[in-house]
């Protein structure tokens, strides 16, 4: 078994154990809810790093907890007592503009990313909050504006370099390790650390949208309306639906701010001229009582709502696909819409339909795209004596809408730190293929800091 000190001459990047200067700062996660302290961080400068890392932990036998951008709601980027392999050093991206391609490292965040290839006049499906990690948005499906359109992050997946627990690095693409592809596509975290990933890119430059609030009586109108118009509209548009507590922005007239209204958050990303027309049935179901909405480099709307998620505030989620709306739906979603405690806190609904609908249910292990929805609850706030009742506003509206879901799965990047046994049904009918691979590659679950799928039992 390898000492810290063999650890530390095995690697490149710094080896942080407690009591160290910078420990304190970097064992922390962004939700700020779990307060970890693992007997090591390890910051990877290159793959082999990853390897000697991986290969440490599992020598050891201690639990490893593998972090990109650090986002994951139940803390999988952190443990108590064990290594932590901290990525956020790997964050270049590299674009080809000829292939329309783009290679970035497995610690990379979607503002690294939209940085590098904006400046090219190019774009992939990435999340809604610009500080979330690449790779995990990605492996668990990858939902943001740009879904309708160019598909999930997964479906834009072109190859991954990938750290297995046996301590190989693999390439997995169409043509490498075709298994391990599909199950990284979607499977999440599950079959070991990946190193870099590789995206087709789209020509998305300059988008036109931002966000329009409307008063919560106007709610469930706004949100028949938009039911029904994301259903066909043009497959450029896209955004999502949900409850705003206002902030004191400029925008918004400054005896409304702390109030609460109803949102919507369209993103088209055609011709920005024909953005106003895209727009035009949310304008015209009901008054607009503030927007910031206009043409803007793509980057931007992917970055707006950063400010209402800074690292450090405590955080709590639950999500569900949802097959559609129906008048009961939307009267639920509205009585506990009303009740939102905080500027942070909110339920969105993003549509999955258009492109991600054209990709066959088996092609990758991403379950549920019969859903027209993506739908997250999630509370944050500041300070731990408010735990217990923003937690309980996130459960409760949950319970109100979850029985018109019309599905009993959720999108795993959504999942709280209490939704374990919902795998099965949360990975649908891919599960039962992903334990298989699970079993190829990782069968003692060393990578189970994760929405876990259980290795199959080898016959």
């Amino acid at each position: 078994m390898a000492t810290i000190t063999e650890l530390r001459e095995r690697l490149r990047g710094p080896v942080i154990e407690p009591g160290d200067d910078d420990y304190d700062q970097l064992r922390l996660v962004h939700n700020g809810t779990h307060d970890r302290r693992p007997a090591v961080i390890v910051r990877a400068t290159g793959t082999a790093d990853v390897v000697a890392a991986v290969g440490h932990a599992r020598d050891a036998g201690l639990e490893l907890a593998v972090r990109g951008g650090g986002h994951s709601a139940p803390g999988f980027g952190t443990c108590d007592g064990g290594l932590v392999l901290d990525l956020s050093l790997m964050n270049n991206v590299y674009v080809d503009p000829v292939r329309k391609t783009a290679r970035a490292g497995g610690g990379s965040t979607w503002g690294d990313f939209n940085h590098a290839t904006h400046a090219f006049g190019l774009a992939t499906t990435g999340g809604i909050i610009s500080t979330t990690g690449v790779a995990g948005l990605t492996l668990g499906g990858g939902v943001g504006y740009l879904t309708r359109g160019c598909g999930l992050s997964c479906d834009n997946l072109v190859s991954a370099e990938v750290v297995t627990a046996d301590g190989r690095i693999r390439t997995a693409s169409e043509y490498d390790n075709e298994d391990l592809f599909w199950a990284l596509r979607g499977g999440g975290g599950n079959f070991g650390v990946v190193t870099s990933l590789e995206f087709t890119l789209h020509d998305v430059e300059t988008i036109y949208g931002g966000p329009m609030l409307y008063e919560l009586a106007d709610a469930p109108a706004v949100m028949q309306a938009y039911d029904e118009y994301i259903t066909d509209a043009p497959e450029q548009l896209g955004g999502f639906f949900g409850w705003q507590l206002a902030p004191p922005l400029p925008f918004i007239p400054e005896n409304r701010h702390g109030d609460r209204f109803c949102a919507m958050v369209p993103c088209w990303s055609g011709r920005p001229e024909q953005g106003e027309q895209a727009i035009k049935p949310f304008r015209d179901v009901a008054p607009v009582v503030a927007e910031h909405v206009g043409a803007m480099p793509y980057p931007a709307l992917n970055a707006a709502f950063d400010g209402l998620f800074p690292k450090g505030i405590r955080q709590y989620w639950k999500g569900d696909f949802v097959t559609g709306l129906t008048a009961d739906a939307v009267a639920a979603h509205v009585a506990n819409g009303a009740l939102t405690p905080t500027a942070s806190s909110t339920m969105h609904l993003y549509p999955v339909n258009g492109a991600v609908q054209r990709v066959g249910a088996d092609e990758t292990a991403f379950g549920h795209r019969e859903a027209k929805y993506n739908m997250v609850i999630v509370s944050a706030w500041a300070d731990a004596t408010d735990d217990a009742a923003d937690i309980r506003w996130v459960r409760d509206y949950y319970d109100a809408v979850h029985p018109y879901s019309g599905t009993e799965g959720g999108y795993t990047n959504f999942q709280g730190v209490d939704d374990a046994a919902r795998a099965p049904e949360n990975y649908g009918r891919s599960y039962d293929r992903l334990r298989r691979v699970k079993a190829a590659y990782d069968p003692d679950n060393l990578f189970h800091l994760n929405q876990n799928v259980e290795p199959a039992v080898r016959r």
